[in-house]
């Protein structure tokens, strides 16, 4: 007696369909599961075989084999129980065969109830290319699963999921609407910080706001109590929004991640991701035994990852950092196979200037760091590393004065405006292209086409270039931040002002910092 089922998984940010055939024959009872599952594949058997028998069905007395093809491809998760169950019912005829083309997911539970899986957006993604036209999956995934354009069965126990299978497969909540506040988008209550109520650091709002809306990476150096937290707590507020198609990329990793709140639909915002300075190079930047898993610079795709005094971080973790920064992607290696995450993420760190904070400030607060102290403070940070870091900004003391007054400051709000039309005319020069139409991901034909420089702009950047000894690649970040400045400006051509402020945020090639 042979049946077959349909189930998935996620190899990467990809989904993959897996065909889940299974055979009952005479022997002793014996259950075999082939195909290349992990351990969570394999136990499968004992969480079906209770299930089946608590939710009233029959489960056979006999030899059992089931497998998951392709039998090649590893195979993680507890997404597979439902369709392994459905597997034995149809061989034992306890059910029949329907011809539409249904994927099945879900983990049971030893009383037939269903649980949650991960990876639902970029595995019915994948069935629907590949013709599926239902499924049938855990009720908590059905507004996730509602992404796609799929007809969706929420099911809450296995007792549910036969009777759909065996009654018809027309749901009566395939039309329900969740209440906007359940979905992606973030509630006010979790509104970032306005810059209007950060006093003073105009220079440095300045800069947020051009890399808000380039997409360009920032490092705030300054002495404690300076608000360079604050200030990058603030930078969400200013984000440009994304579009839909950074929306569902987002929304793909997330859900990997198993990071997708209960009865959540798109990501709409962008990510903030701000790890704490112990995470191991592995977790920042993805992995695992078998199958890797995003790590927080995949998280962080299409948003921030912050890193809070960055010079206490393991300087490994951070050299980790620079393939995605110049890349925008991360590659991870197995024995078989070479899984890649997107990681386009803007990136934002703080730092003393040692490892009192008071060393070169115009406090009455002395440094008391040794030489060698701040030496190796201040190594954690590789030349490389600092290279790909598009503005380099100063965060002095706020003056007692301002705390006094307390003027209006220009709020959150005011500054994304400007952010997005700079980030409007960014789409329309690269033509809407997918993924991040930001001037920070220029390559060298766009540089020459849309950021060219006059006579006096070449001039300043030559006497820049030699002055302060830069690469070749900091050279175009210079010029990717002019162009950011000009589009600010709603100038269509990058001016001499425009290279001269862009090249006031790079002080610390300029020694003025460290």
């Amino acid at each position: 007696m042979y049946a077959c089922s349909y189930s998935g998984t996620v190899l990467g940010i990809d989904g993959m369909v897996v065909t889940v055939e299974t055979d009952i024959a005479n022997g002793l009872p014996q259950f075999d599961l082939v195909g290349l599952g992990g351990s969570a594949v394999k136990e499968a058997r004992d969480r079906v075989r209770a299930a089946l028998r608590n939710a009233g069905y029959d489960y056979p007395m006999q030899r059992i084999t089931v497998n998951l093809a392709p039998a090649d491809q590893r195979k993680e998760g507890s997404g597979f129980d439902l369709a392994i169950a459905f597997g034995i019912l149809l061989a034992s005829k306890q059910m029949l065969p329907r011809p539409e083309r249904i994927l099945i997911l879900g983990e049971l539970a030893l009383d037939g109830s269903l649980r949650p899986v991960t990876g639902v957006l970029p595995i019915l993604l994948e069935a629907k290319n590949a013709g599926f036209t239902h499924v049938i999956l855990p009720e908590q995934n059905a507004a996730e699963a509602r992404l796609v354009d799929i007809i969706v069965l929420p099911v809450s126990n296995l007792e549910e999921a036969v009777n759909y299978w065996k009654e018809g497969l027309l749901s009566k909540n395939s039309d329900l609407i969740y209440p906007e506040s359940e979905t992606g988008k973030t509630n006010a209550n979790q509104l970032p910080p306005d810059f209007a109520n950060v006093y003073g650091q105009q220079f440095v709002k300045r800069g947020l706001e051009i890399a808000a809306a380039g997409f360009h990476n920032v490092i705030l150096v300054g002495p404690p109590g300076s608000g360079k937290t604050l200030l990058a707590t603030c930078l969400p507020g200013i984000m440009p929004n994304m579009t839909i198609h950074e929306s569902y990329e987002v929304t793909k990793i997330y859900s990997i991640a198993g990071q997708m709140k209960r009865e959540s639909g798109l990501v709409e915002e962008r990510p903030f991701r701000a790890p704490h300075h112990t995470i191991t190079a592995t977790a920042l930047i993805g992995g695992g035994a078998q199958i890797p898993r995003p790590g927080e610079c995949s998280l962080s795709h299409g948003g921030i990852l912050f890193l809070d005094e960055m010079p206490e971080f393991s300087r490994h973790v951070l050299e980790v950092l620079r393939q995605p920064l110049e890349s925008g992607v991360v590659t991870i290696g197995r024995s078989k196979q070479v899984f890649t995450f997107p990681a386009r993420f803007l990136l934002i760190g703080s730092c003393n200037p040692c490892p009192c904070g008071f060393f070169g400030t115009r406090e009455k607060q002395t440094c008391s760091c040794s030489p060698q102290q701040i030496y190796k403070y201040r190594s954690k940070l590789s030349g490389p590393l600092l290279d790909r870091i598009d503005l380099h900004i100063e965060v002095p003391r706020v003056p007692v004065q301002l705390l006094h007054n307390r003027k209006a400051e220009e709020s959150s709000k005011d500054i994304q405006q400007r952010v997005e039309l700079a980030r409007a005319i960014q789409c329309e020069r690269y033509h809407y292209r997918p993924g991040c139409p930001f001037n920070s991901v220029m390559n060298g034909e766009e540089l020459r086409q849309f950021a060219q420089l006059d006579k006096e702009g070449q001039e300043m950047l030559q006497l820049a270039f030699e002055t302060l000894g830069l690469s070749a690649r900091a050279y175009d970040r210079i010029v990717k931040v002019a162009r950011t400045i000009a589009d600010l400006d709603g100038a269509s051509n990058v001016e001499v002002a425009h290279v001269a402020e862009a090249i006031r945020y790079r002080a610390l090639d300029r020694g003025l910092l460290f």
